[in-house]
Formats: C-alpha cells, sequence, structure tokens
C-alpha cells in the first residue's frame, strides 16, 4: 500500500493539468506515491496528452462523457492503494516540494483526522478562503449577488468564510474546499465515497459534513501551500456550472434539513436559487 493517493478529476484543461502533473510529481522523493487522472470526455487532448506525456507515471482512466466531478473521483478512489487520498483540481500547483510527505505525517500523528486540507492561494499569492463553517441558508443569498455588493462585510457571508478566524494556523474546521483535499482511507470507507448526486459543487461540503457526523475531525493545516487558479473548467461553460452549482445547493439543503424544521423552507430556498441563477447568469451575459 503506498502512503498517498493523488486524484485528479479534467475537463479541457490540457495545459493547466500538465502543469498541476509535474508539480505532484516532484514528490515522489520524499513519499510513496501514485496519480490518477480521470479525463471526462475532454476535446483538448487532454487524454492524449497524459498518455504520451506521463506514461508510466499516472493511471489514466477515460469517460466517454463528462461523469462529473464526484462520480468521476470516485472511480479512482475505488481502484487506488494509497492510506490516504488527496483529490485536487487539474488547475492546482504544488508550492512545496515536501507537501504530501508533512500532510501524511501530520495526520498518521493524529489518529483522529479524517481530512485535511493544505492553505490555497490565487495565483497572485492572495489568501482564498478554503476553510469554512457549514453553509448557513442566507450565506448564498449574499455571496455573488447585488445583495453581497450592498453589503460586502455582511455577518453571513464573513462567518461562513471563516474571515474571524487566523488562517496561517492549524485549526478544526466544518468543511474544506475539494479542490485540494486530503482524506484518510478509514475515514471514506466508514462513510463512503462522494454522493454521485451532486454532478458538480458541494460534493466537498456534503463529505465533511458526513465525515465531521461520523465523529471524524476535519483539519486546515497550512503549514503547505497550494496554487489554485479558480474556474479553468467552469469558465468553458459559465452558465451552465451555476446552474449546476445552484441545484447542488438545494440537494445539499434537502439532504442535511430533511428531518428539521428547516425543510419547510425548502420553497423558499428554490425561489431564492432562481433568482440567484438568474442574476448571475445575467452578469456573466453582460461581461
Amino acid at each position: 500500500m503506498v502512503d498517498a493517493t493523488v486524484s485528479i478529476v479534467n475537463w479541457n484543461t490540457r495545459d493547466e493539468l500538465r502543469d498541476c502533473l509535474n508539480s505532484i510529481l516532484s514528490q515522489r522523493e520524499s513519499v510513496k506515491m501514485e496519480v490518477y487522472v480521470v479525463d471526462n470526455a475532454s476535446c483538448d487532448g487532454s487524454a492524449d496528452m497524459v498518455a504520451s506525456e506521463f506514461a508510466g507515471d499516472v493511471v489514466l482512466i477515460t469517460n466517454s462523457d463528462n461523469k462529473g466531478f464526484g462520480t468521476a473521483h470516485n472511480q479512482a478512489i475505488s481502484r487506488c492503494s494509497g492510506r490516504y487520498v488527496l483529490i485536487l483540481n487539474p488547475d492546482c500547483r504544488i508550492l512545496h516540494a515536501d507537501l504530501l510527505r508533512k500532510m501524511v505525517d501530520y495526520m498518521d500523528a493524529n489518529r483522529d483526522i479524517g481530512m485535511m486540507g493544505p492553505r490555497i492561494l490565487n495565483p497572485d499569492g492572495s489568501l482564498q478562503f478554503s476553510a469554512r463553517r457549514f453553509p448557513p441558508m442566507f450565506a448564498g443569498l449574499f455571496r455573488h449577488t447585488i445583495l453581497g455588493k450592498l453589503f460586502p462585510n455582511n455577518r453571513f457571508v464573513k462567518g461562513y468564510l471563516m474571515t474571524d478566524m487566523p488562517h496561517d494556523q492549524i485549526m478544526d474546521v466544518d468543511w474544506l474546499s475539494g479542490s485540494a483535499l486530503m482524506v484518510r482511507r478509514e475515514t471514506f470507507e466508514q462513510i463512503g465515497l462522494l454522493d454521485e448526486r451532486f454532478f458538480m459543487y458541494c460534493e466537498d461540503v456534503d463529505w465533511c459534513k458526513r465525515a465531521h457526523d461520523a465523529g471524524w475531525r476535519i483539519v486546515y493545516y497550512p503549514k503547505v501551500e497550494i496554487s489554485h487558479r479558480i474556474g479553468a473548467a467552469s469558465d468553458k461553460n459559465p452558465i451552465a456550472m451555476i446552474k449546476a452549482h445552484h441545484r447542488s445547493m438545494f440537494l445539499y439543503f434537502v439532504k442535511h434539513n430533511a428531518k428539521s424544521p428547516k425543510i419547510l423552507l425548502a420553497p423558499l430556498v428554490v425561489v431564492a436559487l432562481w433568482l440567484r441563477t438568474w442574476a448571475r447568469a445575467r452578469l456573466v451575459k453582460l461581461d
């Protein structure tokens, strides 16, 4: 069994994927690892690039259609042999040569950690708020909408993004971004793989929620860093991605509030998400 499996799901991000793989393979001297790339029917030559340039270094799985984020990662996770699995976006670059080694060692030393994520930076070096609290309903109404522009410092978004917390310190959090998330094998064997009903978005929140509910710690580990260019794939079809995001938000709300009085607010959530979809799609068209 290897120490770490890296699982990457790709859709039409060939050049970013190449850079990502090169940054990952630089880790081989410090940790026993394997790398999987699941290509979701890209039409930009991504799969051919991996097959020709990374033969022997990467296990390539090709799909005949776009299976979505969770389903594709599950294809790799169900086949892998790593004690830990790092799910990683193809638009990420590992910034530390010993990132995997440090993450594996820290999780080995802390057996109650089920999931852990590094500090994630934008390409310009600014912080991405990848460590978050579970989403309150109103946070979705304020993020990426006119309300967010009118009230940029509203308490719903600030609380959700944990802007009140020190993001240079190790800390327990509710959930971590699936753009770079390490998961213990015992954890996903207990709680199951990613929920494939989420085509894209919110599957990471749901996975962390299930791990949290099962008693595992979710830990933000800023001692190592990754650079992430948000939207390398989603920018290619932004309106479809907006709709997928909001479908996933509603699925998450229903799944985790089915036995709560909050479920009575489901019709309001539907209306709010429809308005949010309309507003964001309009902004995209204006751009």
